[in-house]
């Protein structure tokens, strides 16, 4: 019997800030976008930039802990897998949406470590520690 695999890894900018919905079982769910963009020239020696939007649902704790730490900007790593949902909208048309449903987040930018803006932390003599990034689990 063979295995299969759904994983998928981002590393991006937070496009919206987070929602924290509750299912009618009271479970928190939160959803937020990132912004995944890649740079190369073209053959005529063109800069250009692509970016790929991706819808990101986190459940339980991890939900409410994206809640408390991602706004808007912030860089993050997501780690999960894809979901397909399917629905009939109004007119009765089948409609189609792939989540990736995150089980590990990490915020990759300088306030992750809790700094803000450039300042360092007492105590601290050097700058290594502003960039260690900060994991989220899902603990479900």
């Amino acid at each position: 019997m063979s295995r299969g695999l759904n994983k998928v890894m981002i590393i991006g900018n937070v496009g919206r800030e987070p929602e924290l919905r509750f299912t009618s079982a009271g479970k928190p769910v939160t959803s937020f976008s990132v912004a995944a963009s890649r740079r190369w020239t073209d053959s005529r020696g063109q800069r250009r930039e692509e970016t790929e939007w991706f819808n990101v649902v986190a459940w339980g704790n991890l939900a409410e802990i994206c809640v408390e730490l991602l706004d808007k900007g912030r860089q993050v790593y997501v780690e999960g897998r894809l979901q397909t949902r399917s629905w009939k909208n109004e007119q009765g048309r089948r409609q189609y949406r792939t989540d990736v449903v995150a089980g590990e987040i990490t915020i990759l930018d300088r306030r992750a470590a809790g700094f803000a803006d450039d300042r360092v932390e007492a105590g601290h003599d050097d700058e290594d520690d502003m960039d260690t990034p900060v994991p989220l689990h899902s603990q479900d």
